[in-house]
């Protein structure tokens, strides 16, 4: 039954190797929806935070994690995949035990901002540790089936935090996170396997800040990934916004349009992910790009609910295309020695994106309008495209040498 029930939503069999960082990824990502979908209320409701105090708070944490994300692959090129996804997931489970000591928001932001500090540790040294188990012929279909599992629990966390705040005791819901955090090491130490078949035989020689400085097809790919982001977030954070303050939505209402994009993902992602697999990453990351960016426009001329339910379509469309095609790009671009720290820069630029994306769009928004916000969304769109088919050609003359050589 559960075999059956995995081929269903991945749609084939997952490699063996695999399996355990998706057990592993299933867990964390549940764990960390469960909290993070109630802490903005939580701040506001208990704990009297102003919107000013909780806007501050998410941009620090975002630049927390854009740091942390970068030293946590770093120093699991020199110590290993397992122990820092160790340390990171077991500091992540004790955290949410902190907040249940405070009643006040000022004392609380240092407290939360530990999990931007240990989350994205773990998380980056998973994303490399996919390139490590699979060859990079197949690291596309492994991050579609990496995002499938962190969907899952993306989608499934809220409802868990939902049935824990029954009792309308946030105390009982960080206990429940914590324990959920706690399972998802276990698992983690009982699955995370010490080395892959792929990863490099002996620690990096050399440090990883010079070479990445030193990388201008790299570093082209980070500025893309920055607007991709930005774009994304214009979708998580600034649609909401305007589908209830400027086209008239109730709060309901878009979150029964919301599932959308959830649901296509976890049915959808790894089907369409082999269905293009065989095509150039450049053409598939400029065409996401542009599907993520480009509907937004239609909003200007109709904002019916058909419209918003036909943006979120062509949207999630080109953000399937777009997440695991980008990190198999950056797998590619990244030196076999240095695949941690280079994903951990990788994962950074979303951090970078969740700070700016939202604040420039609605800074546009506010002088401007909505329309002039969606213009703005829609031009980076096009220009992480340029960037991006760039920054391919190159990871494609760079894979393409490395093979020689090998």
């Amino acid at each position: 039954m559960l075999g059956r029930l995995l081929r269903l939503i991945w749609g084939d069999d997952v490699e063996r190797s695999l399996r355990p960082i998706l057990i592993v990824g299933f867990a964390g990502s549940l764990a960390g929806s469960a909290a993070w979908t109630f802490i903005g209320i939580w701040a506001i409701d208990e704990l009297d935070a102003s919107s000013a105090q909780l806007g501050v708070y998410f941009v620090i944490a975002a630049a927390l994690s854009a740091t942390t994300g970068y030293g946590g692959g770093y120093v699991s090129d020199h110590l290993g995949r397992r122990p820092v996804i160790l340390f990171g997931w077991t500091a992540v489970s004790l955290v949410p035990l902190t907040w249940v000591l405070v009643d006040d928001f000022t004392f609380a932001i240092p407290l939360l901002l530990l999990s931007s500090l240990f989350a994205p540790t773990a998380m980056a040294a998973t994303q490399a540790l996919v390139a490590d188990v699979t060859p990079p012929g197949r690291h596309e279909h492994a991050y579609a089936s990496l995002r499938v599992a962190n969907n899952l629990g993306v989608t499934l966390g809220p409802p868990v935090g939902g049935a824990l705040l029954l009792t309308s005791d946030y105390d009982v819901l960080w206990i429940g996170v914590a324990v959920l955090g706690a399972v998802t090491t276990v698992l983690a130490w009982r699955l995370i396997p010490h080395r892959g078949e792929f990863t490099p035989e002996e620690p990096p020689g050399r440090g990883s800040f010079g070479v990445i400085r030193r990388d201008g097809a790299f570093l082209l790919f980070l500025v893309a990934m920055v607007l991709a982001h930005l774009v994304y977030f214009a979708y998580e954070v600034v649609l909401p916004i305007s589908a209830v303050d400027s086209y008239g939505l109730t709060p309901a209402a878009w979150g029964f349009l919301v599932i959308i994009n959830p649901a296509l993902v976890t049915i959808f992602q790894l089907r369409l992910t082999r269905r293009v697999e065989r095509y150039p990453a450049a053409p598939k990351f400029a065409l996401a790009m542009l599907l993520m960016g480009w509907p937004f426009l239609l909003l200007s001329v109709n904002a019916s609910i058909a419209i918003l339910a036909l943006v979120i379509l062509i949207f999630v469309v080109g953000e399937m295309l777009w997440i695991p095609t980008s990190q198999a790009i950056a797998a590619g671009l990244a030196p076999a020695d240095l695949r941690g720290a280079y994903m951990g820069a990788f994962s950074s630029t979303s951090s970078v994106g969740f700070a700016l994306g939202p604040f420039l769009g609605l800074q546009v928004r506010g002088e401007f309008g909505d329309s002039a916000m969606w213009g703005f969304f829609a031009g980076a769109a096009v220009v992480g495209a340029i960037l991006g088919v760039i920054a391919c050609r190159y990871a494609f003359e760079i894979r393409k040498a490395r093979l020689a050589a090998a």
